[in-house]
C-alpha cells in the first residue's frame, strides 16, 4: 500500500501521520509492543482512522519502508528503461546504500521488522525490473520470473553484504552484484539436449 498513486491531500496527510508516529515509536519500543492504539495515540488520531488507511500495523510498516526507499530512489532519479547498466548500478547501489542505512535492530526486533523491510525493497526493485524489461521484450523467459529473480539476487546479496565484518564499500559491491545480475536480466533460455 504505497502512495505513489494520485491521492486526496487529506488522506496523504493522514497516512504520513501514522508513518511518522510509527517511526518514531520505532525508536524506543519493539514492533511487537506496539499497538495500533499505540500509532493512533502518536499520531494524534482514532483507532478507526487507523483501519480506514491501513488493515493492520504489518501493512503500515511495508508502506513506510516502501515510501523511504522509493524515497532514496527518486532523489537518485533511477529509473530502469531494461538496458542501461548504469541504471542497474544506481539501483543496486540504492538497494546497498538503503539496507546500510537501516537502523540495526536487536535480535528479536530484527526477526519481526525483517520480512516487512525485504518485501518492500524487493516488490520495488521488482516492479522497476518489469518496467524496464517490458520494453525490451527479447527472452522467451517470462519477464516475472526475471524482474523476480534479479531483485531477489539484488536484495540477498546486499543483504549478506551489509553482515560482512569488514565488508567494502557499496560501490565496491555494487559492482560484484551487476556482475551476478547481468545474466539474469539479459536471460536467454537454455538450450535443451
Amino acid at each position: 500500500m504505497t502512495d505513489s498513486v494520485v491521492i486526496d491531500p487529506r488522506v496523504r496527510r493522514t497516512r504520513l501521520l501514522l508513518k511518522k508516529a510509527l517511526g518514531r515509536l520505532l525508536e524506543t519500543k519493539e514492533f511487537s509492543k506496539i499497538s495500533v492504539q499505540d500509532v493512533a495515540e502518536a499520531a494524534t488520531l482514532n483507532r478507526a482512522t487507523f483501519y480506514d488507511h491501513y488493515p493492520d500495523k504489518f501493512a503500515l510498516l511495508d508502506s513506510m519502508v516502501a515510501d523511504r526507499f522509493n524515497e532514496l530512489l527518486s532523489k537518485r532519479a533511477v529509473v530502469y528503461d531494461g538496458g542501461c547498466s548504469s541504471a542497474l548500478k544506481a539501483i543496486v547501489l540504492g538497494v546497498c546504500d538503503f539496507l546500510a542505512a537501516t537502523p540495526r535492530l536487536e535480535r528479536e526486533q530484527q526477526a519481526q521488522v525483517q520480512p516487512h523491510l525485504e518485501s518492500a525493497v524487493i516488490g520495488i526493485v521488482q516492479k522497476m525490473f518489469l518496467v524496464g524489461l517490458e520494453l525490451h521484450r527479447e527472452s522467451s523467459v517470462p519477464i516475472e520470473i526475471i524482474a523476480t529473480a534479479a531483485s531477489w539476487a539484488i536484495y540477498g546479496a546486499a543483504k549478506q553484504w551489509i553482515h560482512t565484518p569488514d565488508r567494502c564499500s557499496s560501490e565496491a559491491i555494487a559492482d560484484v552484484i551487476m556482475v551476478l545480475v547481468t545474466p539474469i536480466l539479459t536471460s536467454k533460455p537454455l538450450a535443451t539436449t
